[in-house]
């Protein structure tokens, strides 16, 4: 099922991370993204100096200014860009923010350190000189701006030294080096591997991989049984879960997997439009971060389960089922629509098979046929017939 792996194997050790070529192109990012920051605030420099109206333009992040390039099969961002001028009293607030962030970020850069979104927001909070007026509400104030930044820079928030609240598991054959530590994620216990926010190659680097394919699941509930049942030692694979929709982390993670090490990658995720959705977000992108789908992408991925029409091929009971509400019916038809979607037939076949049912499933219904039905039979016969959604 994989291709040629290039990973180095026991007898080649890859170099840690953090020494190195891994260190030489930290530093060349660092460089680069210093040099993106300081253009943004040359350029209100120069518009202030000149005595007019300073702005910094924001792509717009947002479906209208979202394009799906077939031929790539992801989702990539347009060209229309928003302005946000100082001396209008609707936008002043957030240029404002905007400088706050990018000086934050330089700061960062210039120490070699690195910081949380939420070290971010208190990093830049402080009350205007003069006024009661405080720079930041709330951290859900901070956050949009951070991604705004990353857009108008073309840099990456890893690049601006940022990192998330770890959100994620990883175990299987596969060996790491996490800033020069060696971790074998086939010893991980219980709890598995948490996957950091931050996955790029000078942090993570990849060891000694006897893994054939990536089986990701939806939740942790599901990873749990998948682990306790020693699944990616029996089938010789690597488990990964990202608690619901998965963050930039583990889609990085599952991206790099799947490119440098050749490694196909399969979503066993709920029989839902949330379940569909998490789906089209790891295969094609997401439309709030399009910008990022070059890197996080994965066209590839594989959707094996769980599916409409397995409620009857499996005889489940009644018991399982969940009745779709308005606002569901009105989502799944809303994925349907998704250009990617559209010219699916047997994604419209699975769509609509499940609007007729009129209910959704979850993965762990699979449990009223065995505790290990999902481990044991559903998926090991859903990869021998390679029946898959794609």
């Amino acid at each position: 099922m994989a291709r040629k792996r290039t990973a180095p194997t026991s007898s080649t050790p890859a170099p840690a991370a953090g020494s190195g070529g891994a260190r030489s192109g930290a530093r060349a990012t660092d460089a680069a993204t210093q040099k993106k920051i300081a253009s943004l605030a040359a350029a209100v420099e120069k518009v202030s100096l000149a005595e007019k109206d300073p702005y910094v333009d924001i792509p717009v992040r947002a479906l209208s200014n979202t394009k799906w390039n077939k031929s790539r099969r992801i989702l990539q961002m347009g060209e229309s860009q928003q302005r946000r001028n100082l001396f209008n009293l609707g936008q002043a607030r957030k240029f404002m923010q905007t400088l706050l962030i990018s000086n934050g970020c330089r700061e960062l850069i210039d120490q070699g350190k690195t910081t949380s979104l939420r070290g971010m927001f208190y990093k830049s909070l402080h009350t205007i000189s003069g006024t009661k007026e405080k720079t930041f509400a709330d951290q859900d104030e901070s956050d949009p701006i951070i991604e705004d930044l990353e857009v108008a820079l073309g840099a990456l928030r890893e690049e601006l030294h940022l990192f998330a609240k770890e959100a994620g598991k990883v175990v299987g054959n596969l060996t790491i080096i996490d800033s020069g530590d060696e971790i074998d994620l086939r010893r991980m216990g219980t709890g598995g591997y948490a996957i950091p926010s931050i996955v790029e190659p000078s942090v993570i680097r990849f060891g000694k991989c006897d893994a054939k394919f990536v089986l990701h699941v939806e939740k942790g509930t599901v990873w749990a049984r998948f682990n306790e049942d020693r699944f990616w030692q029996k089938h010789n694979c690597i488990l990964t879960e990202g608690g619901g929709q998965p963050p930039r982390g583990v889609r990085r993670l599952l991206r790099r997997l799947h490119d440098e090490l050749g490694l196909p990658i399969y979503c066993l995720l709920d029989c839902d439009p949330w379940g569909h959705y998490i789906y089209s977000v790891i295969k094609q992108g997401s439309i709030s971060l399009a910008f990022e789908s070059e890197r996080m992408a994965v066209p590839d991925a594989k959707f094996i389960g769980i599916r409409a029409g397995d409620y009857r091929r499996y005889d489940l009971s009644d018991d399982v089922e969940i009745a779709l509400n308005d606002r569901d019916v009105a989502r799944a038809k809303q994925i349907a629509a998704y250009p990617w979607f559209k010219d699916r037939r047997d994604w419209q076949k699975e769509i609509d098979q499940m609007l007729r049912n009129g209910f959704k499933m979850e993965v762990e219904s699979l449990i009223t046929k065995g505790i290990s039905f999902v481990t044991e039979e559903y998926v090991p016969q859903k990869l021998a017939a390679k029946d898959w959604l794609d």
